[in-house]
């Protein structure tokens, strides 16, 4: 699919990414490498637009989590679903969920390791157990495709690598911004450097090597 052909990338008239050009096909897992300020949250946006306009069922993992502190981690689980129904429905189900929503939620948080904590406000838990709780989200959500901002960052390599692979399983397409060469070379099929505001490289995982490393991350 022909996500982005020509785009000019930015905030505020400023671009931070030219001419981009970015086809992704059904099955691929594409990796965002680069130094913090080379695009890859700008690209991951556009990313998002495009795929939503094509009416792709897109599930998203953002930086910050974009959980509600004061809910649950079920409750933030079943958010993931909330465009799928109307204002009354949500709302009953916020309130008091569905055996079915219920136990579809906790199977999400079990698939993240997270199922002890299912009752707990979000703002009791750690920062990594954040990020597992917007996995399961994205889980829940289901979908086409999963754009992923820094998804893995705040857990433990071990954690990290178990939730890569739950990723990979459970969305035909993947495209996430990860920090980590290791868990890229481990989890994508295609990766993309991005420097500067513009495609260092795009090429499939096998011929990422360390001289594309060390250009890209060079000060």
């Amino acid at each position: 699919m022909q996500l982005l052909d020509g785009a000019d990338l930015g905030y505020g008239g400023a671009p931070v990414l030219t001419g981009v050009r970015l086809h992704v096909a059904s099955g691929e897992r594409v990796a965002l490498l680069g130094r913090s300020g080379s695009g890859k949250s700008t690209l991951l946006a556009a990313l998002r637009d495009a795929a939503l306009a094509r009416d792709l069922r897109v599930a998203l993992v953002p930086q910050d989590t974009a959980l509600v502190p004061q809910l649950s981690a079920l409750r933030n689980v079943l958010m993931g679903r909330l465009d799928d129904h109307g204002a009354w429905r949500n709302l009953r189900t916020l309130i008091r969920p569905a055996r079915a929503d219920r136990a579809a939620a906790l199977a999400d948080l079990a698939r993240v390791g997270l199922a002890p904590e299912a009752d707990r406000a979000v703002e009791g838990l750690s920062g990594g157990q954040k990020q597992r709780v917007a996995v399961a989200r994205a889980l829940h959500r289901g979908g086409d495709l999963i754009l992923g901002d820094e998804p893995l960052s705040a857990v433990d390599p071990h954690q990290a690598d178990a939730l890569a692979a739950v990723i990979r399983d459970a969305f035909p397409t993947a495209i996430l911004a990860l920090h980590d060469v290791a868990i890229a070379r481990a989890f994508a099929t295609r990766v993309i450097g991005l420097r500067q505001g513009r495609f260092l490289f795009d090429l499939p995982v096998a011929d990422l090597d360390a001289d594309r490393i060390g250009a890209l991350y060079a000060h």
